[in-house]
């Protein structure tokens, strides 16, 4: 629902989530009712081929190459059934994204979309192993009309540094998470703002097989977590955080 604390470049993705399943449609060039079939299959379906195909030694090959378009239907089944989360996070990027920002493993293009009509950023960087994934979110910036300012490489350039780090529902999908927040750190400017969200957890019923929960690798991320940044206080409840370098490093 749009009110009146909504930012006006917010609101189509209240509406109708940036025109997804359109998207979804042009993209896949499937009609629209098979498009709402797939999407109301799409969480079940990942979560067998998870517990089915993944484990960790091979989890970058299982993203890049097994997922395929199911985490387009996944995704997009949970971002348009929990329009108001998503919306408060996208009102936390518009809070505080500016200059080059960095969207790191950024699924259907959700954030990169909002960031890029954000009027202080001046360029996206979009990176997700899937290809598909990837070729998704060029055809929606194309859609929308932000193709100049999303950009979609296949590797993140050496040495580059950052304004704003996005990285929202990844760090419990990698091996080594601890590592991954090391080189954002090495990453982002100095006044810099990193926003990002996690989730160690399996689920109650092992919903998520391929999320990691190994306490002594979750505790090691969150002992670099504290010492390294400092948390910025937002007013949205959502489990999305917002952080700065500690001034003192």
């Amino acid at each position: 629902m749009v009110n009146s604390t909504t930012p006006s470049l917010l609101s189509s993705f209240l509406e109708n989530s940036f025109e997804l399943k359109h998207h979804l449609q042009g993209f896949l060039n499937l009609d629209r009712e098979t498009i709402e079939t797939k999407l109301a299959a799409g969480q079940e379906e990942i979560k067998n081929l998870g517990h089915k195909d993944f484990n960790w030694e091979e989890a970058t090959a299982f993203y890049r190459e097994k997922v395929g378009e199911l985490y387009l239907f996944e995704l997009g089944a949970w971002h348009l059934s929990s329009s108001a989360y998503f919306g408060d996070m996208l009102r936390l990027i518009a809070d505080h994204a500016q200059g080059r920002v960095l969207d790191f493993g950024g699924g259907i293009g959700t954030h990169s979309l909002g960031a890029a009509l954000c009027p202080k950023v001046e360029q996206v960087i979009y990176y997700d192993i899937n290809p598909i994934n990837r070729d998704f979110v060029q055809y929606r910036a194309e859609k929308m009309g932000l193709s100049k300012k999303i950009i979609c490489p296949l590797e993140i350039p050496a040495k580059e540094k950052f304004d704003t780090i996005l990285c929202f529902d990844v760090l419990e999908h990698l091996p080594d998470p601890n590592q991954q927040l090391l080189e954002f750190y090495q990453s982002l400017n100095s006044e810099g703002k990193m926003i990002v969200n996690w989730h160690f957890f399996k689920g109650f019923n092992q919903e998520f097989p391929f999320h990691l929960d190994d306490p002594k690798l979750v505790e090691t991320f969150f002992h670099t977590l504290q010492s390294k940044f400092l948390e910025v206080f937002h007013p949205y409840l959502i489990t999305t955080r917002c952080y700065r370098k500690q001034s003192w490093i």
